[in-house]
C-alpha cells in the first residue's frame, strides 16, 4: 500500500469518526427534546480502482419507525378528543350536583314540591305560599342558570374550533416549508435530519387535531392527508377556512369547515373526514353532546310547568281572580275548537259563593247556564266558543280571544274559575281546556312548553303563503347531503305536509311527515335513510297575529325545544300576591246553583293536586338520549340526573382507555426513536477510539515518509 493510500484512509477514517462523534453529542443534546429522533451515521467502504481505499460517510440518517410513528400519531388523535369530551361533560356535571347535593336543580325541585305541600296543610298562611312560590321560582333559575352553562361551553367550543383550524392551517404553511427545505438539501446529498425532525415534531402536534397518515415521498417530501384520503399537503398545503358564530345560543346554525386543497381549487366540506383529534371532540361537543343535555334538560323543566299547570288550571285561589288570562296557543279565532269532554266555567263572589255556572260539553257542542236547558254552541271554531260563552256569560263576565290567548273576565268584585268534569273530562291534545289555553297557569313561558297542539291535517295552516321553511339534511358521517327549501303555499296543513314530504322539491327522500291524533308533529325516516338527520334551519314562517313560528308551534329545531328551560317562570302576579297561589278548587255538584257556596279557604284540594304532580305519571317526549314514555316527574328527573351522570362517566373511561393507548404507542416508539445516555456515551467512546486510531496511522505515515525522506 502506498503512502498516499495510507494517508487518505486515514485522514477518511478522522473525517467518519468526526461526524460520529458529532452525531453521538447532538442524540446526547436533545435527549429531552420532544419529536427528536435519534441520528447515527451512514457509512460505507471507499474503493478506487478496485481497492479499498478508507471509509465515506454518505449520510447521517434519523433512527425512526414510520409505523410506530402511525400508531403513536393514531393514539394521539383519540386521546385528544377524549379529553376534549370528558373535561367538558365533566364540567357540566360538577355543575348539575345530584339529588343530595344542596342546591343542585333536583335537590331544588324536591324543595320546591315541599314547600307546596307544606301550604297547602293551611292554604290561609301568607308566609307558606310565598315560600312555595320562591321556591319554585329558585328550581326554574337553576334550569335557567344549567342551560347558560351549555350555551357558554358551546361558545367556548366553537371558539376553540376556530382557533384550532386557525392552527392546523399554522402547522401546514410550516411543513410546506420543511418540504421544501428537505428537497433542496436532499438534491445536495446535505444532511436533512434537522428538518425532519421539525417535520416530526409538527406532525406529532398536527395529529393532535385531527386524523392524519403521511407518506414520505421519493426527494424526502411529506405528503399529508385525513386518514380517509383528503389531501392536506402535497405539492402545496391545504387551507382550512371556518367563520365561529361566537354565540352557543340554540338558534344558532353552525357553519361547515371547508378545505381548498390548493390555490384555485373549489372548496369542499370536511367535517365528515375529520374521525378524531381535538376538532373531532369539539364538533361531536358542540353539535351531538351538549344539544342532547339541553334538550333533556329542558324537557324535565317542561314537563314539571306542565304537572304543575295541570293542577293550578283546574284549582282556584279564594277569591277566585277576576281575570284568567290565557297563554299564547298560536291559535287562530278560526280555528277548531277540537275539545272533547267536559268542563265548567264559574263565577264567584268574594265570598266564595256562586254567582254563575256555564256547563260546557264540547263532545256535544253545548251550552248549559246554571243547570239549565243544554243549548248549542252556534259553531265548531273557537270564534264560535268565545260567542256562545259571552252570550251565557251575560251581564255577568265576558269572555275574548286575541293574538291567540283565551281570556275569562268576571264583572265587579266577583271572579272566575273552572272545574274539569271528573267522569268526562275536557281535552284537546290530552289537555284539558283551561290548561291547554293556560288559564290559570301557575308557571307560564313566553313560548310553547309542549308540542300538543290539537291541531288536525285538515285545519288551515295560517302561515302567508311565501314564507320559507330551510333545512339541512346530514348523513350519518355529518357531511351535508342536501339542503332543502320548503316555501308555505296551499291552505291546510295537509298542503304544508305534502311540501314538506315531496320527494323532489322537499324532505319525501329522506323522512315524511305527519301529524298524529294530539297535533303533535311527527318526522318518520325513509327505509334507508334511518341514520340521516333532517335539522330545520332557518324558518321565516309566522301564523296569523299570534307570532308564532312552525318551529315554534311544532318545537321543529333545537331552539324551540331546548330553549324551553331558558323561558318557563312561576307566574309574576302570583309571585306579587301569593293569595293568587290556587290551593283551593271549586267544590260543585250537579245541583249547585247560584248562591250556593262553592269555594272555601280552607279547603286544601287545589295544594294536594299540586303536590301530587311530582308523582302523578306523565307522558314524556323523546329528548335527547331518552327516549319517549310515561314516567313520574320526579323518575324522569332521576332519568336526567342518570343520562347526564354516565354521559360524563363514559366520557372519562374513554379518556382513560385512549390515554393509556396513547402511552403505550408513544413508548413503544420511544423505544426505536428515542436517545440512550448510555448508548451514546458508549458510540462516543467507540468514535474517539476510531479517531486515535486513524491519528496513528498518519502519525505512522509521517514517521515513513521522514525516515524514507533521511535515506534520499
Amino acid at each position: 500500500m502506498s503512502l498516499s493510500a495510507i494517508l487518505g484512509s486515514a485522514l477518511s477514517g478522522l473525517q467518519a469518526s468526526q461526524t460520529g462523534l458529532r452525531a453521538a453529542s447532538d442524540n446526547v443534546a436533545n435527549v429531552n427534546t420532544p419529536g427528536y429522533a435519534r441520528t447515527t451515521p451512514v457509512y460505507q467502504a471507499r474503493i478506487v480502482g478496485g481497492q479499498s481505499m478508507g471509509v465515506e460517510v454518505t449520510g447521517v440518517k434519523r433512527i425512526a419507525d414510520v409505523y410506530l410513528q402511525a400508531a403513536s400519531m393514531r393514539a394521539a388523535s383519540d386521546s385528544t378528543a377524549a379529553n376534549v369530551m370528558a373535561a367538558a361533560l365533566d364540567r357540566f356535571q360538577s355543575q348539575v350536583g345530584g339529588f343530595d347535593d344542596q342546591g343542585s336543580l333536583f335537590s331544588r325541585l324536591t324543595q320546591a314540591f315541599n314547600s307546596i305541600s307544606s301550604a297547602s296543610v293551611d292554604p290561609s298562611l301568607s308566609v307558606a305560599r310565598l315560600s312555595a312560590a320562591s321556591d319554585l321560582q329558585s328550581f326554574f333559575d337553576e334550569a335557567k342558570r344549567l342551560s347558560g352553562e351549555i350555551r357558554s361551553i358551546r361558545q367556548e367550543t366553537d371558539a376553540r374550533l376556530s382557533s384550532g383550524i386557525q392552527r392546523v392551517n399554522e402547522l401546514l404553511s410550516e411543513l410546506q416549508v420543511l418540504n421544501r427545505q428537505v428537497q433542496s438539501l436532499a438534491s445536495t446529498a446535505a444532511n436533512s435530519t434537522g428538518a425532519a425532525n421539525r417535520q416530526a415534531e409538527l406532525l406529532d402536534e398536527l395529529s393532535n387535531y385531527l386524523d392524519i397518515r403521511t407518506q414520505t415521498l421519493s426527494d424526502g417530501r411529506i405528503a399529508v392527508r385525513t386518514q380517509d384520503g383528503v389531501s392536506l399537503l402535497d405539492s402545496e398545503a391545504a387551507v382550512l377556512r371556518y367563520t365561529p358564530k361566537g354565540s352557543g345560543a340554540y338558534d344558532v346554525t353552525y357553519g361547515r369547515i371547508e378545505i381548498v386543497p390548493q390555490a384555485g381549487a373549489q372548496a369542499v366540506e370536511l367535517d365528515s373526514h375529520i374521525q378524531s383529534g381535538e376538532l373531532r371532540g369539539l364538533l361531536d361537543l358542540r353539535d351531538g353532546e351538549l344539544p342532547a343535555m339541553a334538550e333533556e334538560l329542558a324537557e324535565l323543566v317542561a314537563g314539571a310547568a306542565d304537572a304543575l299547570n295541570a293542577a293550578h288550571n283546574n284549582s282556584s285561589a279564594v277569591p277566585a281572580p277576576a281575570v284568567l288570562e290565557g297563554r299564547n296557543t298560536g291559535l287562530l279565532a278560526t280555528d277548531a275548537l277540537g275539545f272533547t269532554g267536559a268542563t265548567t266555567i264559574a263565577v264567584t263572589d268574594a265570598s266564595g259563593n256562586l254567582v254563575k255556572r256555564v256547563d260546557v260539553d264540547f263532545t256535544a257542542g253545548t251550552i248549559s247556564v246554571d243547570g239549565g236547558a243544554a243549548a248549542a254552541i252556534g259553531g265548531t271554531t273557537i270564534a264560535d266558543f268565545v260567542t256562545a260563552m259571552n252570550t251565557a256569560l251575560g251581564a255577568d263576565g265576558s269572555a275574548s280571544f286575541s293574538a291567540g290567548r283565551l281570556s275569562l273576565s268576571a264583572t265587579g268584585t266577583n271572579g272566575v274559575a273552572t272545574l274539569q268534569d271528573e267522569t268526562t273530562p275536557s281535552a284537546r291534545g290530552g289537555r284539558g281546556f283551561a290548561h291547554f289555553f293556560g288559564l290559570n297557569d301557575l308557571v307560564d313561558s313566553s313560548t310553547p312548553t309542549f308540542f300538543e297542539t290539537g291541531i288536525a291535517a285538515t285545519d288551515a295552516h295560517g302561515f302567508t303563503a311565501g314564507q320559507v321553511l330551510n333545512f339541512r339534511v346530514a348523513a350519518p358521517d355529518g357531511r351535508t347531503a342536501q339542503t332543502v327549501s320548503v316555501t308555505v303555499g296551499g291552505t291546510s296543513f295537509n298542503d304544508l305536509l305534502s311540501a314538506l314530504n315531496n320527494p323532489v322539491s322537499g324532505l319525501g327522500r329522506y323522512a315524511t311527515f305527519s301529524l298524529d291524533a294530539s297535533g303533535r308533529l311527527v318526522e318518520t325516516p325513509v327505509t334507508g335513510y334511518q341514520n340521516f338527520d333532517v335539522e330545520l334551519t332557518a324558518d321565516t314562517t309566522q301564523r296569523g297575529a299570534t307570532g308564532l313560528s312552525f318551529s315554534q308551534l311544532f318545537g321543529a329545531d333545537l331552539q324551540a325545544r331546548a330553549g324551553r328551560s331558558e323561558t318557563i317562570n312561576v307566574n309574576t302576579d302570583i309571585r306579587a300576591n301569593s293569595a293568587l297561589l290556587a290551593l283551593s278548587k271549586l267544590d260543585l255538584t250537579g245541583a249547585s246553583a247560584p248562591g250556593d257556596f262553592v269555594l272555601a279557604t280552607g279547603d286544601s284540594r287545589g295544594g294536594l293536586a299540586l303536590q301530587d304532580a311530582l308523582n302523578q305519571l306523565r307522558s314524556f317526549s323523546t329528548a335527547g338520549g331518552l327516549a319517549s314514555g310515561s314516567a313520574t316527574l320526579q323518575d324522569f328527573a332521576a332519568r336526567v340526573a342518570g343520562s347526564i351522570g354516565s354521559r360524563a362517566a363514559r366520557a372519562e373511561r374513554s379518556m382513560q382507555s385512549a390515554e393509556a393507548l396513547k402511552s403505550a404507542a408513544d413508548q413503544k416508539r420511544a423505544d426505536v426513536e428515542g436517545v440512550s445516555l448510555d448508548e451514546e456515551l458508549a458510540n462516543m467512546t467507540l468514535y474517539q477510539q476510531s479517531y486515535n486510531a486513524s491519528a496513528r496511522l498518519l502519525q505512522a505515515a509521517k514517521e515513513l515518509t521522514d525516515v524514507l525522506l533521511s535515506i534520499v
